[in-house]
């Protein structure tokens, strides 16, 4: 096994607790082919930053399930941007029980997001759509999430009128989106991420802001 895959799921297993996850030895070794996945296809399609094995572990994997503790069995959730599949692909991994759209407008980077959630081999089959969100019928979901949104704030109106007035948006942002996310919404929710003094889980109920 590569060295960089052995540091992967050692950070998996040393960090996952601090963020409140239970990891299977499966569940682990599903996300170690995902990792694998996502180093084979970064050089020609730049999905993420280069960056560390325990920094993917816990950057990347770790802070993206912490959707999972928000989410009720059988769940539908989009996201929006989803890239390099994050957040969603790894919850789907851990959680087979969840209803997925993935709205990616890349097309390079859907090819990428079929080949990793073909690899995930069983579960409910994810549904991918490669198109800009804005021109996008929205799916009938309960949830929303986005992680691109720090980079792409003057989105965030047009997320909002998007966005299915029932669900909840669950929303992953630094400290200057927080605090435009909390002004809008007073009873938004924010969550500290883990090991990061800047980077936050905000969750908006929508149908409870009115």
């Amino acid at each position: 096994m590569p060295a960089s895959i052995e540091r992967f799921r050692a950070a998996l297993d040393d960090k996952s607790a601090d963020f409140g996850i239970q990891l299977t030895d499966s569940d682990i070794e599903r996300l170690s082919d995902y990792y694998a996945l996502l180093l084979k296809w970064n050089p020609r399609l730049h999905l993420v930053a280069p960056c560390s094995p325990e920094e993917f572990a816990t950057r990347h994997i770790l802070e993206s399930l912490m959707l999972i503790h928000h989410l009720p069995l059988n769940a539908r959730i989009a996201d929006i941007g989803s890239g390099a599949g994050l957040p969603l692909v790894p919850c789907l991994i851990v959680r087979r029980d969840l209803f997925v759209t993935l709205i990616e407008s890349s097309q390079r980077k859907l090819v990428f997001l079929r080949e990793a959630v073909r690899q995930r081999n069983s579960g409910t089959p994810a549904r991918l759509i490669g198109a800009r969100f804005e021109v996008t019928p929205v799916p009938k979901v309960e949830f929303i999430t986005c992680r691109a949104l720090d980079r792409f704030q003057e989105m965030l109106p047009k997320l909002i009128d998007w966005a299915p007035t029932n669900c909840t948006l669950l929303l992953f942002a630094a400290t200057a989106l927080r605090k435009q996310l909390e002004t809008m919404f007073p009873r938004a929710k924010s969550e500290q991420i883990p090991a990061s003094a800047r980077r936050f889980l905000v969750e908006v109920n929508l149908s409870a802001q009115t």
